[in-house]
């Protein structure tokens, strides 16, 4: 699954962001998901999320389990 596509998104589930500073490096962030941020069904360079570690960043990746 891609991180392009809000329904895709859970609360809950282990994804891979990559967060504002982190941009051109493309160093990922790895974390459960806490709160959806975009309201639009999709986004081109992916949802941005909220992780319950308090880090806010756009999905580049979901893992199915953990």
């Amino acid at each position: 699954m891609n991180g392009n596509n809000r329904s895709n998104i859970k609360k809950g589930l282990h994804v891979s962001i990559v967060q504002k500073q982190d941009q051109r490096s493309g160093t990922l962030t790895r974390g459960i998901v806490k709160d959806i941020l975009t309201n639009s069904m999709t986004h081109p360079h992916g949802i941005k999320v909220r992780l319950e570690s308090g880090e806010v960043g756009r999905v580049k990746a979901v893992h199915e389990s953990q």
